[in-house]
């Protein structure tokens, strides 16, 4: 990754245990286009209403929250963990802030951080002579 992309101070994938209750940390893959940096953040469990995305003093705070999944019958064993997702993304200031945008698709948040138009890749003309 270069200085112009986004970055993450977070390397632990695993559980989180300095808040109040379970945090995991969203597993993403960041990709870097033209126009925009693409960051997509797995959040298997997590409904659309439940995710909580911000930009604050440049940084992308991804947050989202799970919920047990309602069982009936006997619980015989269980790997499935409950616990909410947190992951903080440091912003380069080469990314347009106010045109951040997301969706969320099948357990996946995607977010679209545009570069600024004197940042983009310009192509020069050449004259012939």
């Amino acid at each position: 990754m270069t200085e112009t992309t986004t970055t993450t101070p977070v390397k632990n994938h695993g559980v989180e245990e300095t808040r109040n209750g379970n945090y995991f940390t969203p597993r993403v893959d960041i990709i870097e286009t033209e126009n925009e940096i693409l960051l997509y953040a797995d959040m298997p469990g997590v409904r659309p209403d439940d995710v909580d995305l911000r930009y604050e003093n440049g940084q992308l705070i991804v947050r989202g929250k799970t919920q047990r999944p309602e069982v009936k019958g006997t619980l015989i064993y269980s790997e499935y963990e409950v616990g909410d997702y947190y992951r903080v993304f440091a912003v380069h200031e080469t990314i347009d802030a106010g045109k951040i945008d997301a969706e969320f698709k099948n357990g996946v948040l995607i977010v679209h951080l545009p570069k600024q138009e004197k940042v983009k890749p310009k192509q020069v003309a050449i004259r012939a002579s």
